[in-house]
């Protein structure tokens, strides 16, 4: 199926109790897609089976994001993350993801699960919208695809050491200062624990 990179500035909503559920093959090819997904998202199940879960991508979502995403669901752990997905004509809609790996019953992975939920608007707004907005310029601003990628990876990584956090603590601590900024009389985390983006491959989402 080509891909229509348009995209309208339209946001698109979906219900608090409503479950974004989807689920790929170790290609990132949709095996499954729920009625909340398909509606959402302006697709058909026909369309969007066998296909690449990139069928979704917002330019606006910065690369290095998805890197991080796939490598961690790829070593075998889960990962939350907020995401901005593009509909089949071009509006956008956020979520905040959970993403595992799905196993078979010798624990091999086979493939990828994800749950996406209506996420916190004042996180989105006063956080990731201009996190992302950073990373995605830096990505932009290089000559060539990869480096620009790398180029935001780093800038991840040097968020996340001035926090002194790894990722997964970062984006739970989020609009939660109190469990964060506050560390006096703790031990900080070594910098190898803080940043979980090196020897990370390519995948793309």
């Amino acid at each position: 199926m080509s891909r229509n990179v348009t995209v309208t500035g339209i946001e698109r909503t979906f219900g608090d109790n409503d479950i974004i559920v989807s689920k790929t093959n170790l290609k990132g090819h949709i095996t499954y897609a729920n009625d909340v997904f398909l509606k959402i998202a302006d697709f058909t199940e026909k369309e969007v089976l066998g296909q690449p879960h990139s069928l979704i991508r917002h330019p606006q979502m910065p690369r290095c994001v998805f890197k991080l995403l796939w490598q961690t669901v790829e070593a075998g752990q889960e990962i939350f993350a907020y995401v901005i997905n593009r509909t089949k004509h071009g509006d956008h809609y956020w979520v905040y993801a959970h993403v595992t790996p799905s196993r078979d019953r010798s624990g091999r992975i086979i493939g990828y699960h994800s749950n996406r939920r209506v996420p916190d608007r004042e996180i989105l707004e006063n956080q990731i919208i201009p996190l992302y907005r950073d990373l995605l310029r830096e990505e932009t601003r290089h000559g060539d695809r990869k480096t620009g990628m790398l180029a935001g990876e780093q800038m991840m990584k040097d968020l996340l050491a001035r926090e002194g956090v790894a990722y997964d603590e970062y984006i739970a601590t989020l609009g939660k200062p109190h469990l964060r900024a506050s560390r006096e009389g703790q031990v900080s985390l070594p910098r190898d624990q803080a940043i979980q983006l090196e020897q990370s491959t390519c995948f793309q989402a």
